[in-house]
């Protein structure tokens, strides 16, 4: 999961500070996230897949489908 949340913050040439104030944590709690030193909070783990327009399940490695699920 970590790998996946760097690698779409890469993709868009996005920095962890930039992430972060869009999540309103630090730069540092950012960090730790995609290290996987601490878990994830799901409400932080739902803005991530919002942000980058993919799934929860794709950040979790449930699924290698990157596209969102339809909104009903």
């Amino acid at each position: 999961m970590y790998e996946r949340i760097r690698s779409l913050r890469e993709d868009k040439d996005l920095t962890q500070s930039q992430i972060a104030a869009y999540l309103n944590c630090s730069q540092r709690i950012y960090s730790n996230y995609e290290r996987g030193e601490v878990d994830i909070p799901t409400v932080i783990l739902i803005k991530l897949a919002d942000f980058h327009q993919t799934s929860t399940d794709y950040l979790l490695n449930r699924t290698n489908i990157k596209k969102a699920y339809p909104v009903d």
